[in-house]
């Protein structure tokens, strides 16, 4: 059967990680501590894996990240809106806090996972967000059939992709874990994607990632 080895990794670490403060499709940079993730990420995939092509969403966290792995496997690199995060509109900027507090109404909504509701002021709905991603995934995947290639995304994406994976619905709690410069592997036939494995941070072990980290 037709298939494309899928390497899917959630950007470095931000200074809005840390302060749980949505980003959405703002463009935040990555922190010290992120390039010194991308750069463990980097070295650890050069030595171990033929990546043919990077597709990385187009926002400054995620560019930075594919482009630190583009640079060590010599792996083109092409951007794409598609992957970005989900847009939480009135959201984004805000901590968890701040919108529990100033947003109580749409804060319940948005805890419920209501899968048709939208952050006021633009935002993207899960159901939207899900549609945008099975179609992109579909349409990459599809262009490097007997392939491995490599997604560099954000953390609401990565809970799609592995939602679409395992077939969990919109609405089930998530029980897995979404690390920044995490590794997770997926498989993808024209019938779908499977999970092959999930929040690989073994390249991560050992490093000195603190803010100071050059």
């Amino acid at each position: 059967m037709e298939s494309t080895r899928i390497i899917a990794v959630r950007h470095g670490e931000t200074a809005w990680n840390r302060d749980t403060r949505i980003q959405g499709h703002l463009d935040i940079e990555l922190n010290s501590r992120g390039r010194a993730q991308a750069a463990h990420l980097a070295r650890a995939l050069a030595d171990s894996e033929s990546i043919d092509t990077i597709y990385s969403s187009d926002l400054a966290r995620a560019k930075a990240t594919a482009q630190a792995v583009a640079d060590a496997t010599g792996a083109p690199l092409t951007l794409t809106p598609d992957l970005r995060e989900r847009c939480f509109g009135d959201f984004q900027g805000l901590t968890f806090t701040q919108i529990s507090e100033t947003l109580p109404e749409e804060a319940q909504k948005w805890r419920k996972r209501d899968p048709d509701w939208a952050p006021p002021n633009g935002g993207e709905s899960l159901r939207a967000l899900q549609l945008r991603l099975a179609e992109t995934v579909n349409l990459l995947a599809a262009r490097h059939v007997g392939q491995q290639i490599a997604l560099f995304t954000h953390g609401g994406v990565l809970d799609m992709l592995y939602r679409l994976a395992t077939g969990l619905g919109l609405q089930d709690a998530r029980t897995w874990q979404l690390g920044n410069a995490a590794v997770n592997r997926l498989l993808w036939t024209p019938s779908g994607l499977t999970l092959v494995g999930w929040g690989d941070e073994t390249h991560l072990e050992g490093a000195s990632l603190d803010e100071t980290t050059t």
